[in-house]
Order: C-alpha cells, then sequence, then structure tokens
C-alpha cells in the first residue's frame, strides 16, 4: 500500500537537508560549475537574512518546483517550538475560527442541535436568531441542507456545523421533518450574528445565595456577567458563588473588569511585566458593584489565565473564598499580531502577576508535549484525591494582604481543597458514560415528551414531574438494548449520579443551562461545599 506524505513530511528533510550543504553550496559560489569555466554560480543573497536566503535557493534552484507558502507554513510553527507553549502561530484559513470565541458570535442559522439516529435534531433554537423567525422548533428534524441530504449518511457533526454556519446575510434552505407530519418541510434562512454565550447560567440557589458559571473570557463576558448580576439582584442575592471551573481563559482585560465589580478602590488586581514590557500595575478604581457581597470562587485543573486572574486577586487581597482543585497554571500575556498574509502569531510578550507577586505559571523548560501531560501527571501522583500529595516549593512563598501564605510556581491553590469524589463511579457507570448512553436516553425521552415537559418553566419543575415517572426502569431497558449489560451491585452504587445526569440532561433540552445546573448541583461536592462555608459565616 502506498502511504501519502504530508507536505511536512516531504518539505522538512528538504529544509534541513538544505542547510547540511550550504557550505558545499556557498563554497561553489567561487568556482566554475562542473564541466564548464563560464558556468554561472548560485548566488547566497547577501542582502537577505539566513532564512529568507535558505528559501530563496530551495525555491529557484531546487531540482522540483516547490510550493514556497507551503514551506513556510510548516517552518514557522516548527520555529515556535522552541519559544513557549503558548507563542503559536494561527494561518489565515483559521484566523476567522479562532477568534469566534474571543469575539463572542459568528454567522449562523441559531439553532443548538444533535444528532440522534443519524439525524441531525435540533434541541433548542435561539431567542430572536434567524431559525426562530422563520419558525424551525426544538424537535424537528434536519433532513437536508440546500438540496442535499444529510440524514442517514453519518455525517460528523463539525461537517453539519459547516453547512449550517456562513458569512452573516447568506441563506441557507433546510428541509425539516417534524413530528406527526410526514412530509418534508423547506425553510429558507438567512443567516444572522449568532452570539457565542460565555455566562453559562445565573440562578439564586436558595434565597441569598447566587452562583454563576462563566465558561470563557470573551468580548461580551462583562456585559453578560453583568447582566446575570442584576436578576440575581432583583431576587435579593446577598452572597455570590463565581464557577471558572473548566474556564481555560480568554481575555485579560475582561478579568481585570470582572476583579473590578468585587476589589475596593487601590486594590492592586494584576500587574504584568517582560523583557520589553515595563511593568503594569492594574488598580480597582472603586466603581465595583459587588464590593459589599460576599463571594466565593470555584476552581479545577482546567482553569487557566484569565480564571487564575481573578481567583488570585480574590484570593490575595482576601476578598473571598478560592474552593475547589489547583488550576492550570498560565501565567503568561500574548499579543495577537496580524501578519500580511491574513494570518496571525500570538506572541508571549510579558508573565503576569497576582497581586502577592505570585508568578503562576508552571515551569515548561521540557518541552510543549510533557507541558500538557503535567494534568495526567497530577492524576498518576494523586493530586486530584489528596492535597498532601502536592510539594509546594518554599522559595515560591508568598503572602496575602492579612498575612496568609500563598504559594506561586504552577498554578493558584485553593484555600480549600475539595477532592474528586469517585463514590459512585463503576465500571457500569463508565460504560454508560463513554457510549453515552445517558445523554442519548435524555435526548431520546425529551424527544418523545416534548408536549408535556414544555409546560415547565424551571428545573424544579421539571424535577418534580420526573421523580414521578418511572424513567430509571426505562432508562436499564434502553442501555441493554444499547449493548450496556446491567451490573446489580455496580448500579446500585451509581444509581444517585445516573439518575440525577438523567434528569439534568432532560431539562437542558427543556430550558437549556437554567435546566441542567440547578439539578446536576445535587451532586457537586465543589458547589456543596461552597454552600457550607457560606453558612458558617451566618
Amino acid at each position: 500500500m502506498t502511504q501519502h506524505k504530508s507536505s511536512k513530511q516531504i518539505y522538512l528533510p528538504v529544509v534541513f537537508a538544505f542547510i547540511l550543504v550550504l557550505g558545499i553550496l556557498i563554497g561553489r559560489h567561487f568556482m566554475p560549475t562542473s564541466g564548464s569555466s563560464k558556468g554561472n554560480p548560485l548566488l547566497i543573497y547577501p542582502q537577505t537574512n539566513k532564512l529568507e536566503a535558505l528559501l530563496n535557493l530551495i525555491e529557484e534552484e531546487y531540482v522540483d518546483t516547490v510550493n514556497r507558502d507551503e514551506i513556510e507554513e510548516t517552518i514557522i510553527p516548527e520555529i515556535l517550538k522552541n519559544l513557549d507553549p503558548h507563542t503559536v502561530y494561527i494561518p489565515a484559513k483559521d484566523l476567522a475560527k479562532v477568534n469566534e470565541e474571543l469575539q463572542g458570535n459568528f454567522g449562523g442559522i441559531g439553532v443548538q442541535f444533535s444528532m440522534q439516529n443519524d439525524t441531525v435534531m435540533v434541541i433548542s433554537v435561539i431567542s430572536g436568531g434567524p431559525s426562530e423567525k422563520v419558525g424551525l422548533l426544538p424537535g424537528d428534524r434536519i433532513v437536508a441542507v440546500d438540496d442535499s441530504i444529510i440524514a442517514g449518511k453519518n455525517i460528523a457533526t463539525n461537517d453539519v456545523m459547516k453547512k449550517l454556519r456562513g458569512e452573516m446575510g447568506t441563506k441557507v434552505k433546510v428541509g425539516i421533518l417534524r413530528r406527526p407530519q410526514t412530509d418534508l418541510m423547506d425553510f429558507e434562512i438567512t443567516r444572522g450574528s449568532i452570539p457565542i454565550t460565555s455566562v453559562d447560567v445565573g440562578y439564586m440557589i436558595d434565597d441569598q445565595t447566587g452562583y454563576i458559571k462563566i465558561d470563557r473570557f470573551q468580548q461580551t463576558t462583562y456585559h453578560e456577567f453583568l447582566t446575570a448580576l442584576a436578576k440575581l439582584k432583583a431576587n435579593s442575592c446577598k452572597q455570590v458563588i463565581i464557577d471558572l471551573r473548566g474556564n481555560s481563559g480568554g481575555l485579560l482585560d475582561v478579568a481585570i473588569r470582572l476583579c473590578n465589580e468585587f476589589l475596593a478602590k487601590k486594590e492592586l488586581i494584576v500587574y504584568t511585566e517582560g523583557k520589553s514590557q515595563p511593568r503594569q500595575d492594574v488598580y480597582a478604581n472603586g466603581a465595583g458593584t459587588c464590593q459589599d457581597s460576599k463571594v466565593i470562587v470555584l476552581i479545577d485543573e482546567f482553569s487557566a489565565s484569565a480564571s487564575e486572574i481573578f481567583a488570585g486577586a480574590i484570593q490575595d487581597n482576601d476578598r473571598g473564598i478560592v474552593i475547589g482543585r489547583r488550576s492550570f497554571g498560565k501565567g503568561l500575556v500574548q499579543q495577537q499580531i496580524p501578519l500580511p498574509d491574513g494570518s496571525a502569531l500570538r506572541l508571549t510578550v510579558a508573565r503576569y502577576y497576582t497581586p502577592s507577586g505570585r508568578c503562576i505559571q508552571k515551569p515548561y523548560d521540557n518541552g510543549i508535549e510533557d507541558y500538557y501531560h503535567d494534568i495526567y501527571n497530577r492524576l498518576e501522583h494523586g493530586e486530584f484525591y489528596n492535597q498532601d500529595s502536592i510539594q509546594q516549593n518554599d522559595s515560591l512563598m508568598y503572602k496575602t494582604k492579612t498575612g496568609r501564605t500563598v504559594y506561586g510556581g504552577g498554578g493558584v491553590m485553593p484555600d480549600i481543597f475539595v477532592p474528586r469524589d469517585t463514590s459512585m463511579i463503576t465500571d457500569y457507570f463508565v460504560q454508560l458514560r463513554m457510549n453515552g448512553i445517558i445523554y442519548r436516553y435524555a435526548l431520546q425521552y425529551s424527544d418523545n415528551h416534548r408536549k408535556e415537559l414544555d409546560q415547565y418553566v424551571t428545573a424544579d419543575g421539571i424535577k418534580e414531574h420526573l421523580d414521578g415517572k418511572p424513567i430509571i426502569h426505562e432508562f436499564l431497558k434502553f442501555a441493554k438494548d444499547k449493548g450496556v449489560k446491567h451490573n446489580v451491585a455496580e448500579f446500585k452504587l451509581s444509581k444517585q449520579i445516573i439518575e440525577t445526569e438523567i434528569k439534568a440532561y432532560i431539562a437542558r433540552n427543556i430550558i437549556d443551562s437554567e435546566g441542567f445546573y440547578p439539578i446536576i448541583h445535587d451532586i457537586d461536592d465543589v458547589l456543596l461545599r461552597a454552600m457550607e462555608e457560606l453558612k458558617k459565616e451566618h
């Protein structure tokens, strides 16, 4: 069988081999070509740098025709590998997609969908979006896009997204199958600006405690946060839990604006400093709306960058409690620099430091692979389950505003450590999770009972309704039919997490995140510990 080689496999050996013979070529600059005393020598382009000269020589003198642009696209990432893990090159073809998450919108039709039985099923329709305007409904099956059948074709989710997304103002035709009808319904949808929300949910846990889950820090996050906060305060919120678990970061200035809401005037939020970047201190301006509200911040091993800025500022100013597990450890600041061909370079230009002076960037001396493998090393070392397994470096010891000891050198260590709960995790549950059985059952149940579920507008209402239904009995049969053999003993251990997840996913299919989080929080140990701490203070 002939193996296909990538451009990188083809061109990199050429480039590096050419470096080895460059001295020979330079020597031949002073010698006639073989068989003639009048041959033209190869020029080394003295007015260009070494890399430019090398590319010029390959392009003009190499035996075969090569694509210079492809060589450059291959070489640039190789050069950047010698820097830090967060300095990256973004090709022009990928730039728009990469920027979408930070900009907070894209061109699309405004639906959330899932694949069910090889068919695209609409889970929810964005309020005010293009699809709602033409009449699409949750539960609709998208069978065709632009007269091309996609149902039953084993099409990947990413390929569906590519077909539905596009430039704002362009049109796409979709063929819809809507139960109980059997005829296809055609809709022409004009793509519009679809918001990518970063605040997943904001709701009242009890009569005075609000909860806000922030997924990333993008351009729209501050406005989304204030909107969620206003809703909580309208319900007499006195204390708030900010959940940054799984939040990989984003825009530095957005994290600063959120910190400002909680800190008093002239309290240091963060400072940055680099070789070519003089130290810049950022202070709160005293205009924050939550200066008197109690606050708890939740973090885990996937909380990074801007999340760590927020958690570090709250912790170092002794403004609130940080609960969870040690964060990722990214303390580098990137600047995105556009390049002439439409590509971009995200270049690390500085380190950021928490108010106590901590740089929480973890080491990256052993290369990118080892850097990202650190999370697995923590897992294998037992850090997710036992706080005593974490080795702190006394040379990186710092003091908070009131003199508490904190450490730098690799992430923010929470004030209260909460290990991962594995008490309900069995092999049976893992099989269900790996095969997506819980999610698939919840999707099917929601689809089959949408009329009766649509009358509920709160998670509590849906949960109470489901408590009286035989969903566990039906689920076990569904799982068995899907190939996961029932294990009585292991099911007994995992029953609570299975039942809770089923109800949470059903509620999400009906009322989105407002339904999911209030139910799943019944088994969230980190959140439950936060509630315990807030109760202690009363």
